[in-house]
C-alpha cells in the first residue's frame, strides 16, 4: 500500500471536515451582529451549541496526523505560519469565551456578541492568510523554512483571508436557512445571496490570480490533454452557485446548506489539482514529508479507530439534536 498517500487523503479529509463543520459555525458567528434582533442572535448561537466546540475536533486530528504523519511538512509549515495561526487560536479563545458568558451578561452583553462575532472573523481570516501562504508557496532551504515570520503576509493572502470569511458566511447563513425558521431563517435566506456573490468573486479572483502568478499551476489547468479533463470543475462550480441562488428563494431549507458544502468541496477539488503532490509547495512533495513505513502503519492503525468513532458521534450528536431549534430553548436557558 502507499501509506504516504492514503495517509494524505485522510488528511485532506479531516481539512474538508473542519473547514465545513467548524466553517457554519464560525459563518453565523460572522453574521451576528447583522441579525434582526437579541432574540435572533440567542436563536443563532443555540443552532450551533449542541456540536460547536466538538466540531474543532477535526482542527485537532489534522495537527496530530501532519505530526505524526508528515513531520517534514508539519516542521516546515509551523514556523511559516506562526502568526496567523497564534492570532486564529486567540481568535477561537474569544469566541469560545464569549460563548459561554453572554447568556449570563446583562450590562456589557453587546461586548460578548462583538467577541463572539470578532473571535470567528479573525479565525475564518487567519485561515484564509495561511491558506493563501500555502499557495503562494514556502521558502524552504535544505528542507527547512528559510523565511521570515511576515512572509505570509501579502495581497494574495489578505484577499484569500476575506474569501474564506465570505465563504463562512455563506455555510452560516444557509446553516440558519437550515436549522431556524421565523425571523431568523428568513435573515438567513437574506443574507446567504449577497455571501455566495462576494464568495464567488473571491473564488473567481484567487483562480485568475494562481495561474497568472504560477506558471507551474496554469501549466497543470491550461495544457492538453489536461484542460480537457478539468474544465467540468469551473463548469460545475458555476452550476452549483446558480442553484445556491435559485434555492436560497425555495421552501428546500436543507438544500441550500448542502448545495454550499458541495460548493466549498468543488473549491477544495480544484485546489488539490492545483497544488498535488505538493505537502510543502513547491519544494517537498507528500512522499519526501512521509514518516518512516512503521511509524506511518502506526498512525495507520490509530485513525482507522479514531477516524470512524468521530464520524460515529458527530453522525449521533446531528441525529440527537435534527429539526429546528425555536425561540425560547436550548442554551443557557
Amino acid at each position: 500500500m502507499d501509506l504516504p498517500l492514503l495517509l494524505g487523503l485522510v488528511l485532506v479529509f479531516g481539512m474538508a471536515m473542519y473547514v465545513i463543520m467548524d466553517g457554519f459555525d464560525l459563518g453565523v458567528g460572522i453574521l451576528f451582529p447583522l441579525a434582526p434582533s437579541d432574540a435572533d442572535r440567542d436563536l443563532m448561537m443555540n443552532s450551533i451549541a449542541p456540536i460547536w466546540d466538538g466540531n474543532e475536533t477535526w482542527l485537532v486530528l489534522v495537527g496530530t496526523l501532519l505530526f505524526a504523519a508528515f513531520p517534514v511538512a508539519y516542521a516546515t509549515l509551523l514556523p511559516a505560519f506562526y502568526l496567523p495561526l497564534v492570532v486564529m487560536l486567540l481568535g477561537l479563545i474569544f469566541r469560545g469565551v464569549a460563548f459561554e458568558y453572554r447568556f449570563r451578561a446583562t450590562r456589557f452583553r453587546y461586548l460578548w456578541d462583538w467577541a463572539f462575532s470578532g473571535g470567528s472573523a479573525l479565525a475564518g481570516f487567519c485561515q484564509g492568510c495561511a491558506l493563501g501562504a500555502f499557495i503562494d508557496g514556502i521558502q524552504v532551504r535544505n528542507g527547512v523554512f528559510s523565511g521570515g515570520t511576515f512572509d505570509f503576509a501579502s495581497p494574495f493572502t489578505a484577499i484569500s483571508g476575506l474569501g474564506l470569511v465570505a465563504g463562512y458566511a455563506l455555510l452560516g447563513a444557509t446553516w440558519l436557512i437550515f436549522k431556524t425558521s421565523g425571523t431568523t431563517g428568513d435573515f438567513g435566506r437574506k443574507a446567504a445571496r449577497p455571501a455566495l456573490f462576494i464568495s464567488l468573486a473571491f473564488i473567481a479572483l484567487i483562480s485568475l490570480w494562481t495561474p497568472i502568478t504560477h506558471a507551474q499551476i496554469a501549466q497543470r489547468w491550461f495544457s492538453w490533454p489536461n484542460i480537457g479533463f478539468l474544465w467540468p470543475v469551473p463548469f460545475v462550480t458555476a452550476l452549483i452557485a446558480y442553484r445556491i441562488w435559485q434555492e436560497t428563494a425555495g421552501d428546500h431549507d436543507a438544500r441550500p446548506f448542502l448545495l454550499s458544502i458541495t460548493l466549498f468541496l468543488l473549491a477544495g477539488l480544484g485546489l488539490g489539482i492545483s497544488l498535488w503532490p505538493y505537502a510543502v509547495p513547491y519544494d517537498i512533495t507528500l512522499w519526501d514529508a512521509a514518516s518512516s513505513d512503521p511509524t506511518l502503519k502506526f498512525v495507520g492503525v490509530g485513525v482507522t479507530v479514531t477516524v470512524p468513532v468521530t464520524l460515529a458521534y458527530f453522525g449521533y450528536a446531528h441525529w440527537i439534536f435534527r429539526g429546528k431549534i425555536t425561540m425560547g430553548t436550548g442554551y443557557g436557558k
